[in-house]
């Protein structure tokens, strides 16, 4: 055994001197580190997109090395936003409650290193050729952003005309949503619509060797989960076919989401709100939180994203009082909170954000300060009250100028 970890460490010498051959290496010393786990000290040496080493102590010489001193001042992964509308969304109550688009530098600024996008209610004034253009944009601005294929409505609307063909010729696409059930402006799907919707995604991702899942938009209706439940009793699925998203809207729907965590499934939580929806009910990320702890339910199958750039409308019956848009702030700002204010939750919130949406979405490289892993990375400030500097894909995004 002795033998065969001397025979590792020299490749991996032997790997690291090639690499500084090559490029520049960037050297992160002293860094308070999450992992998401909380790892204490570390430094972290980066070479190109991807992480190379962390230990307590990397020494180099020699070397063509960007170092930044650290100080002890907390790093976090990026996080992986599993639901967001960056080419805009809205549409309820006609033209005038369309929101905007997001650039990059407001998912930058707002921790989001890999955001999902996706259409939402209007899949005719905002079409997957522009989604898609807007990913390429966040992509060529140093973001890993991905996409959904589809949108509320089922038929599935596509970039090729076939799911599985989106899945498989389309890189940025790794499954389909936010598909609407239990939601007067959805499409209303039955159970076998939805299972060959989801064996369709899984057999583009299985092709492709993406995630292929299904993101479905839960709304207030007295079904929530039920049509999804049927459609996986009734098949081959296995629960994380479908991955639902607003699961806290409310405590009866939350309750249901939970029993399809504890069956296998992910369910995700979201971050924006308005009063009305507290006032309606809706369950706060940190009380979801305290209470899948209580309650047993494994915490790894939980995500929180922001969904931002779509709508929040504000309805009485079937009339729409108001809405906002959604921002992309509001992980920074929930992350941040709980660091300081919360740590009893902070352990279970911080995978939610990162490791846990990158697994639910088949993103193996994402979500985790890991050796071989992609370099995607928030360094907060001396206060841990604000980002000092966002990396992604091993490249600054948001400089530390001041280190």
């Amino acid at each position: 055994m002795a033998a065969v970890t001397r025979q590792r460490q020299c490749h991996r010498r032997r790997a690291l001197r090639i690499s500084i051959g090559i490029f520049m290496l960037t050297l992160i010393r002293d860094a308070e580190l999450y992992t998401p786990e909380a790892l204490g000290r570390r430094d972290i040496l980066i070479a190109r997109e991807r992480i190379v080493e962390i230990a307590e102590r990397i020494e180099l010489s020699g070397s063509p090395v960007d170092v930044i001193d650290a100080g002890g001042r907390t790093v976090w992964p990026g996080f992986v936003d599993a639901l967001t509308h960056p080419a805009g969304g809205g549409g309820e109550g006609g033209y005038g409650n369309r929101t905007r688009e997001i650039d990059a530098e407001s998912f930058i600024a707002a921790g989001i290193t890999t955001p999902i996008g996706a259409l939402g209610t209007d899949a005719v004034t905002r079409s997957l050729d522009v989604l898609f253009g807007k990913v390429m944009e966040l992509r060529a601005k140093g973001l890993a952003a991905f996409m959904y294929s589809g949108s509320y409505r089922l038929p599935a609307v596509t970039l090729t005309g076939d799911v599985v063909r989106d899945l498989v010729l389309i890189e940025p696409v790794i499954g389909v949503g936010e598909v609407a059930i239990a939601d007067h402006r959805g499409s209303q799907p039955s159970a076998a619509e939805l299972r060959r919707l989801a064996a369709d995604t899984r057999l583009g991702g299985t092709i492709s060797g993406k995630g292929g899942t299904v993101m479905l938009h839960l709304g207030d209706g007295p079904g929530r989960l039920q049509v999804m439940r049927a459609a996986l009793e009734n098949s081959d699925l296995a629960a994380h076919s479908f991955y639902p998203t607003h699961c806290n809207r409310s405590q009866a729907l939350l309750e249901e989401s939970f029993r399809h965590a504890v069956a296998g499934g992910w369910i995700d939580l979201t971050a924006s709100t308005i009063p009305e929806f507290i006032e309606a009910g809706e369950v706060s990320v940190l009380e979801t939180l305290s209470q899948a702890l209580e309650q047993g339910v494994p915490l790894d199958r939980l995500t929180v994203s922001s969904d931002a750039g779509g709508s929040l409308p504000h309805y009485e019956g079937d009339q729409l009082l108001g809405s906002k848009a959604a921002s992309p702030g509001v992980l920074l700002e929930l992350a941040l909170q709980t660091f300081n204010d919360c740590q009893s939750l902070f352990s279970a919130l911080l995978p939610a954000l990162t490791a846990n949406p990158a697994a639910a979405l088949g993103l193996t490289d994402r979500g985790a300060l890991v050796a071989g892993g992609f370099a995607d990375l928030l360094l907060l400030d001396t206060s841990g009250r604000s980002l000092a500097g966002v990396m992604a894909n091993g490249r600054w995004l948001q400089t530390p100028d001041s280190f």
